[in-house]
């Protein structure tokens, strides 16, 4: 009983960390529009070029970021 415990337990935490690595933002400028966005995966740096540089761990983070960036402004 003990060892199932610990065998489950065990599990759930080596699938714990990819699951909470998957929460990540970064903000991006779409390379033709110049449009800038906030997306779930790092860009490629071709069709999306990653703008700041790091990453966010929740959207907000990155929309303030975002709003902050003078790349990013509206003009």
């Amino acid at each position: 009983m003990v060892r199932t415990i610990a065998i489950a337990i065990l599990a759930a935490g080596i699938v714990s960390p990819p699951a909470m690595a998957a929460e990540q933002y970064w903000v991006a400028r779409d390379a033709v529009s110049k449009q800038c966005e906030i997306v779930p995966k790092k860009p490629d740096g071709t069709l999306v070029v990653d703008i700041g540089k790091k990453k966010y761990a929740s959207e907000g983070e990155a929309r303030k970021a975002m709003e902050a960036m003078t790349d990013c402004k509206k003009k």
